[in-house]
């Protein structure tokens, strides 16, 4: 599973999670007590933010062709990635999409990628 997002402990549990002020949103894909469906296989908590044991940032990092990534998402053996090496040359050479200032994207297939890991921030 390739994770880029918010995760909070409560209760013992590890959910996907949405910080806000004094609240975090806890999200699962069943049903459960106290939570509320908000579509179909997402369901939502929420939680005063004293409660939670452990707030973090959970992002899943890897390498392609020598250089550094973040991994946005995965379709059909492909990785969505986004460059983190931060010089422009590079990202043209690789033929990078420019998806905002500074900040290129692009697909790389599952077998080339090196160092998959998850990192939390």
């Amino acid at each position: 599973m390739m994770r880029d997002g918010y995760v909070a402990r409560w209760q013992g549990r590890e959910y996907p999670a949405s910080p806000d002020g004094g609240e975090v949103r806890l999200y699962q894909a069943e049903p459960g007590e106290g939570f509320t469906e908000v579509r179909p296989g997402r369901h939502v908590r929420v939680v005063p933010a004293a409660e939670i044991e452990e707030l973090a940032y959970v992002r899943t990092t890897c390498t392609w062709k020598g250089q550094p990534f973040i991994v946005l998402g995965e379709h059909e053996g492909w990785l969505r990635i986004e460059y983190t090496g931060g010089r422009w040359p590079v990202a043209q050479a690789m033929r990078l999409e420019a998806f905002d200032f500074g900040v290129y994207q692009g697909w790389a297939p599952v077998g080339e990628v090196t160092d998959l890991r998850e990192q939390r921030v």
